[in-house]
C-alpha cells in the first residue's frame, strides 16, 4: 500500500526481488510492479549489496541461487540487523527446506508454482504484521515506528512526530549503514534541503538524547547506541 511521505507525498512501497530465473524475474516485477517499486538482482551477491545499501518495505528472495543461496543471503541480511519483511520463494517443498530458510530469518515461505494473488496478499500481510510488531532496540532506548514513539529507560515514552519518526525509522532500518543526507531527502524529506535534515536530526536529539543518533564527520547520520 502506499506510504506517505514526511512531505505529504505518496511514495509507493520497495520490493527488492532476488531470482537467477529471467523469464520468472520479468513475469513477477510486471505482476508486483503496480504496487512496488521492484529492484531486481540475479545473485545473493547483488541482493546483499542492495539491501545493505538502500531502504527496502520488503525482500522477495528465491531459495536457490548460484553462488550465495537465498538461505545464505537472508541470514546475512539478519546478521546486519535489518529486520526488513522477507518472503521466501522455492521449488522445495519438504519440511526441511522450509524450516531452514525460516530459522535463517525469512518471515514466510511459498513454494513454486504459486498464484500471483497470493504472492501479493502475502506480502501485504507480512508488511502489516511486521509494521505493527515492529520494536527496534537503540543501546537501552527502544523505537516503535508504529505508535510512532521512544521509549527512555529513564523517562518513558517519548513521542515523534510523522517527519521524526520516518527520519529514525530509515535509519534504523539498517543500522550499520551511514545514510547520506541526499538519500534522507529521497527517502523521507523529498523536495527538502540538507538544512531540513539536519533541523529533524537536532529535533529528536533535543527530544532524546544526542547519541540517539550518530553524526560520521564527512559522510551522513546512523542510528546510536544510547544509554
Amino acid at each position: 500500500m502506499p506510504v506517505p511521505t514526511a512531505a505529504g507525498v505518496t511514495a509507493r512501497p520497495r520490493l527488492l526481488f532476488v531470482e537467477d530465473e529471467a523469464d520468472i524475474a520479468e513475469i513477477v516485477r510486471e505482476v508486483l510492479s503496480d504496487e512496488y517499486d521492484v529492484d531486481h538482482a540475479e545473485t545473493g551477491e547483488v541482493g546483499l549489496r542492495l539491501a545493505l545499501a538502500r531502504r527496502y518495505d520488503a525482500f522477495l528472495v528465491d531459495r536457490r541461487l548460484p553462488g550465495m543461496s537465498g538461505v545464505d543471503l537472508v541470514a546475512a541480511i539478519r546478521t546486519a540487523r535489518i529486520a526488513t519483511p522477507t518472503l521466501m520463494l522455492t521449488a522445495l517443498g519438504a519440511v526441511d527446506d522450509r524450516v531452514s530458510g525460516l530459522d535463517a530469518g525469512a518471515d514466510d515461505y511459498l513454494v513454486k508454482p504459486f498464484d500471483f494473488a497470493e504472492l501479493r496478499a502475502r506480502l501485504r500481510a507480512l508488511r502489516r504484521g511486521r509494521g505493527a510488531g515492529d520494536r527496534r532496540e537503540l543501546g537501552d532506548w527502544v523505537f516503535t515506528p508504529a505508535s510512532q514513539a521512544l521509549y527512555s529507560p529513564a523517562a518513558g515514552r517519548i513521542a515523534l512526530t510523522h517527519a521524526e519518526s520516518e527520519l529514525l525509522q530509515l535509519l534504523t532500518s539498517s543500522p550499520e549503514h551511514v545514510f547520506t543526507r541526499e538519500e534522507i531527502l529521497t527517502d523521507v524529506f523529498p523536495g527538502g534541503s540538507a538544512t531540513t535534515v539536519d533541523t529533524y536530526v537536532h529535533y529528536i536529539r533535543r527530544k532524546s538524547t544526542p547519541e540517539i543518533i550518530e553524526t560520521v564527520r564527512a559522510r551522513g547520520y546512523r542510528s546510536g547506541t544510547p544509554r
